[in-house]
């Protein structure tokens, strides 16, 4: 309290203080029929005890008139609560403040809601009036504990490690493929900046540039759209090193994470498990997986070579066919029928598979369409295979294997959305199971043009070592030194070892990618000039806060974001501009028919 006119903050006086006067500001929290009031600060609460006699009738007055959330200075002397009227729920609970004198020095008009974390208010209301939502306790603790994890991983990269905290520019140019950027337009007719969507090239830049450790706290830019859950701009830890390898930055980040973790969140425990791509997909169907839950996917394709199921053996004819399955423990009494079918229908509608449903009866026998088909050693060596008990229910899917592995994974956390929602718990909050996801393949089918190949990350990731002839024969078999970090089924930071080659990095960006090299003409020239082996990797603050505090959304880890569809709802951006202010920069706005008329 050394730089401001209060002797104490509304959550420190204890027993101790009895005896002292004070001077505390804050804001009225509550206050009841002129007796008493709750003053909050940044640090807790204080009771306020309102005086009752003549003499201080004005301060009465002032105090039982004020508005709740009004900002007020009270002036008074630490006393301790009568016998049986402490309140042990509050760290202040012990004592009261007795007021001698009072100042109203804002008053709050009307609220629009109230400002007390169970009072439900929605999404749009929040954000309009975003400076009120900061006030609760929920949001306060979100923003102090991520600046306390952001601190404690400068420390650790800065004074520990050595690294540099260097800021790199936010207007630069457009990057071949990954997500879509933010343009600004410039004073030259036609051209733009854009928005880095990651500092990925400075990074390198710097580390050709002799830096060796690099790190920020970066702001990053994508024009996603109304995405769910995701920012058009962001917040990344961003990091890049020397001669470093994938089990250095993989050491580093654990380091980083352990160095960091709160402490009211438990420890976490190093080396985290690593699972490479195929595993994943095979596993979970999909690469990033929640392991704190089974439910594997499992491979009955050979328990179901030798049936007579005509979907099976016409799955199981093609090059990559496979039949797989998952085990919903308890399905039969936690799930409904409608469960069950819009399990089937997402599967659908989704991935475009088919799924068959195998129930285990209380006397342990099958009831499915598929049980015709299978006779009873071939039934119990399914129940075998998939640890089936009573009551579980089996969704089996067939066709092409990644296919059929994307949808069961989909469905597997469906069905725990469904189970817990039943009252079943599967997935603990408060436990954290990282895991690291390598050997991602190099390059994937293009979307809209499957015959052409695309980056599964960006352009400058290496190629593995074991698989670096294959990139000049057969770049759809090479695995990258593209590693992930997952959190609870969440992805939380990607990286990869880069290209330092100037000659491998034109050879993927022009023969692999079909990519026009001149738009990096600056780094592949730098990559000529001596460059280092280097790797780095971008750890996601925003995502990974909200998953330490079990956020319901990553808007509740940021002060001001942005609404669904990219929109500031409190200052009401993005905004239109006069046709004279465009001048400058060479732009017309061509008006849609309809905001014509409406003009």
């Amino acid at each position: 309290n050394s730089f401001v006119t209060r002797t104490n903050t509304c959550g420190e006086l204890r027993s101790a203080h009895v005896g002292q006067e004070v001077t505390l500001y804050g804001w009225i929290q509550y206050q009841r029929q002129g007796l008493f009031l709750v003053l909050r600060d940044f640090q807790g609460l204080t009771q306020i005890i309102i005086p009752q006699d003549e003499a201080h009738s004005h301060v009465k007055k002032l105090l039982s008139n004020a508005p709740v959330e009004s900002v007020v200075r009270v002036t008074g002397t630490v006393s301790l609560r009568p016998p049986g009227q402490e309140n042990p729920k509050m760290p202040t609970g012990d004592i009261e403040v007795k007021v001698e004198t009072a100042e109203i020095l804002n008053s709050c008009k009307k609220l629009p809601f109230e400002i007390k974390d169970f009072i439900k208010k929605t999404e749009a209301l929040r954000m309009q009036y975003r400076y009120l939502d900061l006030r609760s306790f929920q949001l306060q603790y979100n923003l102090r504990l991520r600046s306390q994890i952001v601190m404690r991983m400068r420390e650790y990269l800065c004074n520990l490690h050595g690294f540099v905290d260097v800021e790199t520019p936010t207007l630069f140019k457009r990057t071949p493929g990954g997500a879509k950027e933010f343009l600004v337009p410039s004073r030259e007719a036609g051209k733009f900046y854009s928005l880095p969507q990651s500092p990925q090239q400075f990074k390198q830049l710097l580390m050709v540039g002799g830096l060796d450790r690099y790190f920020q706290v970066a702001r990053c830019y994508r024009d996603e759209g109304s995405r769910p859950d995701r920012q058009p701009e962001f917040t990344q830890i961003d990091i890049e090193m020397s001669f470093v390898d994938q089990a250095g930055i993989q050491r580093l980040i654990e380091g980083l994470l352990q160095y960091s973790w709160p402490e009211e969140r438990g420890s976490i425990t190093t080396p985290f498990p690593s699972m490479t791509y195929e595993e994943a997909l095979a596993d979970y169907g999909t690469d990033k997986p929640d392991t704190r839950f089974g439910m594997k996917i499992v491979d009955i394709s050979d328990f179901l070579r030798r049936s007579d199921i005509r979907f099976v053996q016409n799955a199981l004819s093609y090059p990559r066919g496979t039949v797989k399955a998952i085990c919903i423990p308890q399905g039969v009494r936690y799930l409904k029928n409608k469960d069950l079918e819009s399990l089937k229908e997402s599967a659908k509608s989704q991935f475009n598979q088919e799924i068959v449903e195998i129930t285990c009866r209380p006397d342990g026998s099958l009831k499915s369409l598929l049980t015709k088909f299978l006779g009873e050693k071939q039934q119990s060596e399914l129940i075998q295979a998939l640890n089936m008990q009573v009551d579980d229910v089996v969704l089996l899917a067939a066709g092409e294997h990644k296919q059929v592995c994307s949808a069961l994974g989909s469905l597997r956390l469906e069905s725990a959305d469904l189970l817990e929602a039943a009252g079943l718990v599967l997935r603990d909050p408060t436990v954290f199971h990282f895991l690291w996801v390598v050997d991602f393949p190099l390059f994937l089918p293009n979307e809209e043009n499957p015959t052409e190949l695309e980056s599964a990350h960006h352009p400058f990731t290496a190629p593995h070592p074991s698989d670096t002839s294959l990139l000049y024969s057969d770049p759809t078999k090479v695995r990258s030194q593209h590693y992930d970090l997952v959190l609870n089924g969440n992805e939380v930071g990607g990286g990869s070892i880069r290209i330092h080659s100037a000659e491998q990095q034109r050879f993927v960006l022009e023969k692999v990618l079909k990519e026009d090299s001149e738009v990096l003409s600056h780094l592949l020239e730098a990559l000529e000039f001596g460059a280092p082996p280097h790797g780095g990797i971008a750890l996601g603050l925003d995502r990974l806060i909200s998953l330490i505090v079990d956020a319901p959304s990553i808007r509740d880890v940021i002060a001001f974001p942005k609404s669904f569809k990219g929109r500031d709802l409190m200052g009401n951006a993005p905004d239109y501009v006069t046709p004279e202010e465009l001048e400058p920069y060479h732009i017309q706005v061509s008006w849609p028919l309809a905001e014509k008329e409406a003009k």
